[in-house]
């Protein structure tokens, strides 16, 4: 397989984690990056031994057949569409875009330009939800009938020193942290059908807690506490909160209900963890330690070691393109959990159901063997 030239496009601080976690992955090779902010695109650079560009340079580069989207959201879609018109493929820090809408343009472009688009979040391919997607496939709980999600913190201004965004429209916790539990429900689940949610904005400002502008007061203009229901084209009816105005709880981050017993799964922010499952009446069990590569702890957080491997979707596109087969961090996936969550947004806002407009398969398994494959 040859080794693709990647480039990336924003250099916040997402971009160091990339940076860092790339030369896990075989195939690919990340060579330049740019920014609006030049002075930000020089840092990155330095920091990470690679060329620094403008950003019409490096939609320009011949060098360059990816670039990574890690803009901020609203930008993403104009960026996306950019990358795909100078012939490139790309991969997109989630959300994809903002609207439905949008997702159907980059489709219709992509498919004209015979280009790829992938989208984050990758971490359903780490070892425990792939450990829990075996499990289910193999009828451990029978039938998921239904489930519990909980997206639940006090917000992003007691650590963030520019938390602005995340108050906007584009971002709260159904856009800003939604795409990490709404894409696992899909590759566990399937497609949902229909949604229905109640919505409110608890707090008409927030008051940054840190750095710089600690005491500012920010607006804020996107619900903050949104509770939903999801119904799955399989019948599965799942519960799912997502607030930011919860000072603690103690639920679970996602359970599953199946005919034959229950599953408890690790945040779906994260690649690793332990998955617990209970039959019938028993008591929770964890299931047996996972050799899979993506849940290995690499990284230390304080004293707990945690599995990283952010850029394992994109190393899956660069093989999915040699070998001529979907990549898993697909655009159906993407555009389709945009239009879950989208579609909670709405039924918030006019207290009614709303049916789907999209669809797509689940995603291909990651077994440990194509996980090894990814790895150099």
């Amino acid at each position: 397989m040859n080794t693709l030239g990647v480039g990336i496009i924003g250099c916040g601080n997402i971009s160091a984690a990339y940076l860092k976690l790339a030369p896990l992955f075989k195939g690919f090779k990340i060579l330049a990056v740019a920014d609006i902010n030049p002075e930000a695109a020089r840092a990155r650079a330095d920091e990470f031994g690679v060329r620094a560009e403008t950003v019409e340079d490096l939609l320009a580069a011949v060098d360059i057949s990816i670039i990574v989207n890690l803009t901020i959201p609203e930008a993403h879609y104009d960026l996306t569409k950019r990358i795909l018109e100078a012939g490139k493929h790309a991969y997109s820090e989630k959300p994809l875009v903002l609207t439905l809408e949008q997702g159907k343009a980059l489709h219709t472009l992509a498919e004209a330009k015979g280009l790829r688009v992938g989208s984050a979040p990758d971490t359903f391919l780490g070892g425990a939800h792939q450990q829990a997607r075996a499990a289910i496939d193999a009828g451990q709980i029978g039938r998921v009938i239904g489930g519990t999600c909980h997206i639940m913190s006090r917000g992003m201004e007691h650590w963030h020193p520019n938390p602005d965004f995340f108050f906007q429209p584009g971002a709260g916790p159904v856009l800003d942290i939604g795409p990490y539990y709404v894409t696992n429900l899909i590759q566990l689940i399937g497609p949902v059908k229909a949604v229905s949610a109640m919505t409110a904005t608890s707090f008409p400002t927030r008051r940054i807690s840190n750095g710089p502008r600690n005491g500012e007061d920010i607006p804020v203009n996107t619900p903050t506490n949104i509770h939903a229901l999801l119904e799955f084209e399989n019948g599965a009816i799942v519960t799912l909160g997502a607030s930011w105005d919860v000072w603690t709880h103690d639920h679970p981050n996602m359970e599953l209900y199946g005919t034959e017993g229950t599953m408890q799964l690790p945040d779906p922010n994260f690649f690793g963890g332990d998955v617990m499952v209970s039959k019938q009446n028993e008591d929770f069990a964890k299931l047996p330690a996972s050799n899979h590569p993506l849940g290995i702890p690499n990284e230390g957080h304080g004293e707990v070691q945690q599995a990283n491997y952010r850029t394992a979707g994109l190393a899956d596109l660069v093989q999915a393109i040699a070998e001529g087969r979907a990549h898993r961090c697909g655009l159906d996936l993407a555009v389709h959990a945009v239009d879950v969550m989208t579609s909670i947004l709405a039924s918030g806002e006019q207290r009614a159901w709303v049916e789907t407009t999209t669809t797509c398969a689940r995603p291909a398994p990651l077994l440990e063997m194509d996980a090894r494959g990814l790895l150099l």
